[in-house]
């Protein structure tokens, strides 16, 4: 690549102008946005930031579609193809909704107004900065240096924006992909995999796996008595206080990963309900909690770890007298599955290691990534894709933030990528 391209592409890509769009996004559509995980209760709305994505993109003279399969839910699609008459397609992905802010008053880094992007030295605070609008900027400002700097590639670059991420998916990427038919050659997710060590150092690594999850709900039925003789029932709330503490001990069936990620496989309550109101003088006789099982590696299943649950469950109950517990999938989860690695020395995590190199003169790590994000969904279907972004992998569910450094470092990488991987037509 010559080194005038690159130059010229790190005039056009600075924090003044990085900082700009993402001022522009972070409370575009908002708090409409937030998509809780939560199965059981109400999808975000993403169409006030996919109008604000898709006028953006036609400025840069992609063209632009919207294909939705809920009202209210565009994704948003921007082409701008290649001059080869069979182009290579890469797609740069990120997601529109977010997760719900929660209580304003914990944002005590934006005076209390989560989606008010509000900077502080090389830190950038608000809801979406670091999942995942801060990197959404990344990928919007790499495609802008391209074309103000005249590049014309011989490939096709698209960049997918997709509804839904936060829920796993079905009318974002899922709809996309079995649907609506995208397709691609190579896919970059732009988001979170930065970290910052206690001194200060920083770097991105390229996640070429990603860890899967899944919600099962649990209950405990035992038997219901009287306050002043707790000791002749069966108190389901208890039970399942107890069983909790086994439950998050327990060790899954599963064979090891290459790359095993930063949280085993494991189990975590999310969610606990058990007491009738207006019958305090009675000991509950059953007890609902949701539990999250997340660090999920290739090859265990739906099936496998609701077995693992049951099992300990099982055991736990035959221990104790007139107790029952069941466990089942909690309604309207999906399972994801664990992806299996892709090669670091094969495309696109080759061109992304090179650009890093360029761009920070060191090479980047290979990890697998645990929270979820629409790689999953390409890998799954047999794409070449990796996760990549400035975001902090790990973000604070308040006062979230994004480094700017990083971030300007992640767009030029980004950029220099584009180039590597589609050519630069004559």
């Amino acid at each position: 690549m010559k080194s005038e391209l690159a130059d010229l592409l790190q005039d056009y890509i600075t924090e003044q102008r990085w900082i700009s769009i993402l001022r522009e996004l972070v409370p575009a559509g908002q708090p409409a946005s937030e998509n809780p995980l939560d199965p059981d209760m109400p999808p975000g709305r993403e169409e006030g930031i996919a109008r604000i994505v898709a006028a953006r993109l036609a400025d840069y003279g992609l063209a632009i579609e919207t294909p939705t399969k809920r009202e209210g839910r565009p994704n948003v699609i921007g082409t701008l193809k290649g001059s080869d008459a069979d182009p290579k397609v890469l797609i740069l992905n990120d997601h529109l909704d977010t997760y719900p802010a929660g209580d304003p008053a914990q944002w005590t880094k934006t005076a209390g107004e989560p989606y008010r992007t509000t900077r502080d030295g090389d830190f950038v605070y608000a809801r979406g900065t670091s999942d995942t609008r801060g990197n959404l900027a990344c990928t919007l400002l790499a495609v802008e240096a391209l074309q103000r700097a005249g590049v014309k590639l011989r490939g096709t670059i698209k960049c997918v924006y997709t509804v839904d991420e936060e829920k796993d998916g079905p009318d974002g990427s899922i709809f996309l992909l079995d649907e609506y038919g995208l397709r691609c050659d190579y896919e970059i997710t732009c988001e979170p995999t930065g970290w910052t060590r206690p001194d200060g150092s920083w770097g991105m690594d390229i996640a070429v796996a990603n860890s899967g999850h899944f919600l099962i709900e649990i209950e405990t039925r035992g038997s219901k008595t009287h306050i002043w003789r707790p000791d002749t029932g069966v108190n389901a709330v208890s039970e399942m206080a107890a069983l909790i503490s086994a439950l998050e001990t327990m060790a899954f069936s599963f064979t090891p990963a290459k790359l095993p990620g930063g949280t085993p496989p494991l189990l975590t309550p999310v969610r606990i309900g058990g007491g009738v109101p207006g019958e305090m003088q009675f000991t509950p006789d059953c007890c609902k909690a949701v539990f999250a099982a997340v660090g999920l590696l290739p090859g265990m299943t739906e099936a496998s770890v609701l077995a693992d649950i049951d099992a300990v469950a099982q055991s736990f109950a035959g221990q104790r007298s007139n107790l029952a517990v069941k466990v089942a999938r909690f309604p309207g989860a999906l399972f994801v599955s664990g992806t299996c690695e892709q090669d670091g020395n094969a495309e696109p995590a080759a061109s992304l290691t090179r650009a890093y190199r360029k761009v920070l003169a060191e090479s980047p790590r290979y990890y697998r990534k645990n929270a979820f994000n629409d790689t999953i969904r390409f890998s799954e279907r047999g794409f070449a894709a990796v996760t990549f972004g400035p975001g902090e992998d790990g973000w604070p569910p308040v006062n979230e933030y994004i480094r700017v450094k990083k971030s300007i470092a992640a767009t030029r990488i980004l950029a220099l990528t584009i180039v590597d991987l589609l050519g630069v037509a004559a």
